[in-house]
């Protein structure tokens, strides 16, 4: 069959899991895009779904024995036969295992095993996905390089509403086809990437914030990073691991944040502003808490430097800047005020007020404004907003 996954293999992991039913949809959208897939099974997803079904959906042989007949090591022959490793359902007992290097069957010998790209669709209660173990064995994973797609959030085989979700099988091809034809057109650019909030001091315990939590700015230099970029990142506090391959670069206060932009800007070719710096610091900074004296505590604000604009006057020729507006009100307009304002070559800008669009989440609903007019894009995910910037990036190097 012809796809865009044609000559590509798969194996694909199953553990055991509810969401191991999800897995029988995932191995034929595979198919349709043309994959071979090669299903492994833990003798635990065996309870949840009979590998029958799997044989009738790959057309071949389900795999549960590391030997799987007299003259085929299993998890050697599918490392040598595999272009990536998908596991989903992940447990967490399949996290824990690949962390610690335990071989104990047939699916975590091949983990040990394989050369290829792998990647992991979690799926699991959400207390357990936020045990410290946990994400310590998530941290670990991806600094070793290995991807993640998931979880989402939603109602849980526990009837709780959490995250822990299997994402769907629809997101995970996208993630595969990211992964095995995925464009490599920024190969060699270096693009500097900004995320996150900033926070300014008013004592040693108190600071004037807000809710970005750097979704967006870190989706962004992943993508960029997997295009074959160049990657830096400068973040402000966030509770996001660092993409893999990209060099983070931690700030803390939009003061930090211009110096740091300052001396990294000249050196790349493309410059996206995705941070939401405070517009405004204490005037004055308390050595000592500020305690309660029973009246009205009253601050004086000075305005931030202004780092979009900053970045935007020493601009060289050729490079790209792209600045971001949240906005509540007249987002267009408000939109086209910064772009010209910052000289940037085009500002993405979203409504905070919209679903689906504001702080925390995994979506975003923005329009691109550029001088030749507003492009309005719909809902989509953090992930393949990330994508159309950085097309759009391209558009500009083009026109140069």
């Amino acid at each position: 069959m012809e796809g865009a996954l044609n000559g590509h293999t798969v194996v694909l992991g199953v553990t055991g899991g509810i969401a191991a039913y999800k897995a029988c949809d995932l191995v034929s959208r595979l198919k349709k895009e043309g994959a071979c897939v090669r299903v492994v099974m833990t003798q635990n997803a065996c309870l949840f779904v009979a590998p029958a079904s799997f044989e009738a959906l790959s057309g071949g042989p389900v795999y549960t024995q590391t030997f799987h007949n007299s003259y085929e090591i299993g998890h050697i022959s599918l490392a040598r036969s595999c272009d990536l490793l998908l596991i989903a359902p992940a447990t967490a007992n399949i996290l824990a295992k690949m962390a610690g290097g335990i071989a104990d069957d047939l699916l975590s010998t091949t983990c040990l095993a394989v050369t290829s790209p792998v990647l992991l669709a979690p799926a699991m209660n959400g207390k357990m996905w936020r045990h410290p173990a946990t994400q310590e064995n998530v941290r670990c994973l991806k600094e070793r390089g290995i991807r993640f797609v998931g979880p989402g959030s939603g109602r849980l085989a526990c009837q709780e509403s959490d995250v822990g979700r299997m994402e769907e099988p629809e997101e995970i091809v996208k993630a595969v086809k990211e992964i095995l034809c995925g464009k490599k057109d920024l190969f060699g650019r270096r693009i500097l990437v900004t995320a996150g909030p900033t926070r300014e001091r008013l004592d040693p315990v108190r600071f004037i914030s807000n809710h970005s939590s750097g979704k967006m700015g870190y989706a962004i230099a992943e993508a960029a990073a997997r295009r074959g970029a160049l990657v830096t990142l400068v973040s402000g506090p966030t509770k996001l691991e660092p993409p893999h391959g990209v060099e983070l670069v931690s700030i803390e206060s939009t003061a930090d944040l211009h110096i740091h932009m300052m001396n990294l800007a000249p050196g790349a070719d493309a410059v996206v502003q995705a941070a939401a710096p405070a517009d405004f610091a204490p005037e004055t900074v308390s050595d000592s808490k500020i305690k309660k004296t029973g009246g009205d505590l009253v601050l004086r604000l000075k305005p931030t430097p202004d780092v979009a604009k900053a970045l935007g006057e020493v601009k060289r020729p050729g490079q790209v800047l792209v600045a971001f507006a949240a906005e509540t009100e007249d987002l267009a307009e408000n939109a086209r005020k910064k772009l010209l304002s910052k000289r940037a070559d085009f500002v993405v800008a979203n409504d905070l007020t919209q679903p689906g669009a504001g702080f925390g989440v995994d979506t975003n609903q923005v329009i691109i404004v550029s001088e030749t007019g507003a492009e309005p894009l719909p809902l989509m995910s953090k992930r393949d907003v990330a994508n159309v910037i950085l097309d759009r990036v391209l558009g500009c190097w083009e026109k140069v």
